[in-house]
């Protein structure tokens, strides 16, 4: 089925409700809201854009961002959104990877990714992409379970993004689980969109079509504290996914303001470690309002919950350690911890954390070699560690990957040492992450220049700046002789960590 197919019913009977915020200013009813999309829809087809074909979507956040997935899918097409904080040479990679026909982009992205790709671009708030969406309606396109709607990059540990296979049935299965295990939604409530679109709050837009929900985009465009409490309060109620970086952010700025989160129904929070002590704040604080997340882009948004009344619990014998689990199972889905060789452990024993089930991915974007080390037996293994207990919660222990995730975004280690190494005076590299109370990680470079070079942070830091995003640039640039490495040759990041910890 179609996930377009959602827009088009809500349509049919509530078209006069509203559905696009800019802030406070509605751009679009449901009526005009499908209206659009059927006219994005009537467009690409113009453009001989068919079923199949991607379409990427390289944008800020913005009323714009969900009429362009519902015109692409109403066309039968995959969207390919890409993370507004990449490079635009980064951006280019996936464009080019993914093959796709047309980009839409936000002005302040598309004039960077012009000088980087020859893929045509249509900027969403110029007259181009208006004419678009004024297109005469076509039917919608039919699609299959197993269709891609959905083509999401995620770096790997050798530093190439990987593209994981997002079908429509995978979608609608996220969708029916984030009602079944996370929070309902109605009518009157508000997704309030101030994490990316590209990645989770963007997956849980079908499910707030499909009930005829209110979408916002804040002005700011992303986070503001101050922005969010003032929406909420005179706009309300708002439902929204947060890092948990954010969560202490938006915690710490109402509390110095004695504002109580009026007008906020439910904080989804995700994508990164949580602080024991954070999530018992925010819960002091604002009550109960929130509803833990755990999953990855091979399975998106979909392995685990931890109900909000588990994270408002504090009667419970063993509330401390459920509130620093990550939730048990969701509906749509199997979890087991198995060993190295994937044989199932026995309760308490940590091992690496597999899942299976509808939202579980079919395979790497033309990437047969991944897809098999990833994918054993029907079992995703997700590379995260960790173990279950006797009434089924699953604690996370260690990210095998050693992915750092600053500001709930994943930066891989990798990546910022290719880029480092292309410096023609550095001679070794290895990147770690160290611990942040703002971002939770941030990235510390452990660099080894070559033999008579001057080490200077500066140009290090200018030069990851031509190559990589801003955010992936490390924080602390640390000079050494020489990297430690075990017989094997292998750099031992366990000791770097604590080389760092020492100078702390």
């Amino acid at each position: 089925m179609n996930l377009a197919l959602w827009l088009e019913r809500t349509a049919k009977v509530h078209g006069d409700r509203p559905a696009l915020f800019l802030g406070a200013t509605q751009v679009y009813n449901y009526a005009q809201f499908l209206r659009a999309a059927q006219g994005l829809s009537a467009a690409l087809g113009a453009r001989d854009i068919g079923p199949g074909d991607r379409v990427a979507m390289f944008m800020k956040n913005c009323p714009e961002y969900l009429v362009a997935f519902f015109g692409i899918w109403a066309r039968g097409a995959a969207v390919v959104p890409i993370n507004a904080k990449l490079h635009a040479n980064e951006a280019a990679f996936i464009l080019e990877n993914a093959g796709a026909k047309l980009c839409l982009v936000t002005p302040e992205l598309g004039a960077e990714l012009a000088l980087a790709t020859t893929v045509p671009l249509v900027d969403v708030k110029s007259e181009a992409f208006g004419e678009m969406c004024a297109h005469a309606p076509v039917p919608l396109v039919a699609r299959e379970d197993s269709d891609l709607a959905w083509l999401f990059y995620t770096s790997g540990t050798t530093g190439k993004p990987k593209g994981v296979f997002i079908s429509h049935g995978m979608l609608r299965s996220t969708s029916l689980s984030f009602v079944l295990d996370c929070d309902e939604v109605s009518s009157q409530d508000a997704a309030f969109y101030i994490a990316p679109m590209s990645h989770g709050a963007g997956i849980y837009a079908p499910i707030h079509v499909a009930k005829g929900a209110r979408h916002i985009t804040p002005v700011s465009g992303g986070f503001d504290e101050v922005e969010l409490l003032d929406m909420a309060r005179d706009h309300g109620p708002l439902s929204m996914f947060m890092a948990p970086t954010m969560v202490r952010r938006v915690t710490d700025v109402a509390k110095a303001k004695g504002l109580r989160g009026e007008g906020i129904k439910t904080v989804i929070y995700g994508g990164g470690p949580m602080y024991l002590a954070d999530i018992v704040d925010a819960v002091d604080w604002f009550g109960p309002r929130f509803v833990q997340i755990y999953g990855q882009g091979e399975c998106p948004m979909a392995i685990t919950a931890l109900s909000r009344d588990d994270v408002a619990d504090r009667d419970h014998p063993r509330w401390r350690e459920r509130l620093g689990s990550v939730g048990r199972a969701q509906s749509v889905v199997e979890v087991q911890i198995g060993g190295t060789d994937g044989t199932p452990l026995p309760n308490g024993e940590v091992g690496e954390i597999m899942v299976r089930g509808t939202p579980v991915m079919p395979g790497y974007w033309q990437n047969p070699d991944a897809t098999a080390k990833t994918l054993v037996n029907g079992w995703l293994k997700t590379g995260d560690m960790g173990f279950l207990d006797e009434e089924g919660y699953l604690t996370l222990r260690d990210r095998s990957k050693d992915v750092i995730i600053s500001g709930g975004t994943n930066i891989y280690p990798r990546e910022v040492e290719e880029a480092l190494l292309s410096h023609p005076e550095v001679h070794e590299v290895s990147v770690v992450g160290r611990p942040n109370a703002e971002w939770g990680e941030e990235v510390v470079a452990f660099v080894v220049m070559t033999p008579g070079t001057a080490f200077d942070q500066a140009v290090l830091d200018a030069h990851c700046l031509t190559q990589i995003a801003r955010f992936k640039r490390p924080k602390s640039y640390i000079q050494l002789q020489e990297l430690p490495k075990n017989n094997y040759g292998k750099v031992l990041k366990t000791e770097l960590r604590r080389r760092m910890e020492d100078a702390t």
